[in-house]
């Protein structure tokens, strides 16, 4: 993933603040504004090293406790326009107790979902600017349980946005960049990362660079990224398949989230 430092970049959910801070040190963009999900105490007992004062000292505006997907949230940025929104490695917080996880009615693997959709629409809706590239980019890991979020195909499904490609992620392109647990101060074990990239104007993918994979094709299965299937028995054997099985069952779930949002 390729930052352009003429944009105007927008951060969410980056856990220590050290990916905003290595964008400001070494891509130094237009503007930047970070995000957080934690509140600055919990961030600063989370953490015992974080960038949050390092930014400040730079002059960024750091917003805590935002919600991707609380507008309230998204609207205390009093109509700042961005040219790009990027959330790394989004993974909702474990449940506090067995109870609390029965007590919710979705499936973890919807949850996520729809808090990547949610990030997408508001996005789209409240700060990027119309007259800019409108880029959405989501970083994810390559391995379960991110790959079972079919993040690139009904992620968006009914919203005015367009999967436009992906790229690797560098992060030798980010040095002071540290990938953390979602809710503890432990490094993540380095895993290949994808950055996705969606926007409303399918012309901005020209400038990006950006790969469609293979599996997305008529010969694969998109959803649980297998294939090419050479022959008929083997597309069945794989549609027989465990994985498959499984992996239609979370998109069963998925679609039934959809309708009732739609209703």
């Amino acid at each position: 993933m390729k930052l352009n430092p003429q944009w105007r970049i927008l951060t969410v959910g980056d856990g220590d603040l050290s990916f905003s801070y290595s964008i400001q040190k070494h891509l130094k963009p237009k503007s930047l504004v970070a995000s957080i999900y934690d509140s600055e105490s919990a961030l600063r007992e989370k953490y015992q090293e974080h960038a949050l004062d390092s930014l400040l000292r730079t002059g960024v505006q750091v917003l805590t406790e935002f919600d991707a997907t609380n507008t309230d949230s998204w609207q205390r940025l009093e109509q700042q326009q961005f040219d790009a929104v990027i959330f790394q490695f989004p993974l909702i917080p474990a449940f506090a107790s067995h109870d609390e996880f029965k007590q919710n009615q979705l499936s973890i693997n919807t949850l996520n979902r729809r808090l990547l959709r949610y990030f997408l629409a508001n996005a789209q809706s409240n700060v990027l600017d119309k007259q800019g590239p409108m880029i959405s980019i989501i970083t994810s890991k390559d391995v379960k349980p991110y790959c079972e979020w079919n993040l690139e195909q009904t992620l968006h499904q009914g919203l005015n946005i367009t999967y436009l490609g992906q790229a690797d992620f560098n992060i030798d392109l980010f040095p002071d960049y540290k990938i953390r647990n979602v809710d503890r101060d432990k490094h993540v074990k380095d895993t290949r990362g994808i950055s996705y990239f969606w926007s409303s104007k399918t012309d901005t993918a020209q400038t990006l660079s950006l790969a469609m994979p293979d599996y997305l094709s008529d010969s694969h299965c998109g959803m649980c990224r297998a294939g090419p299937f050479l022959t008929e028995q083997d597309k069945q054997a794989h549609y027989a398949s465990k994985k498959h099985k499984q992996m239609s069952a979370h998109e069963k779930a998925w679609q039934a989230f959809l309708a009732t949002e739609q209703r």
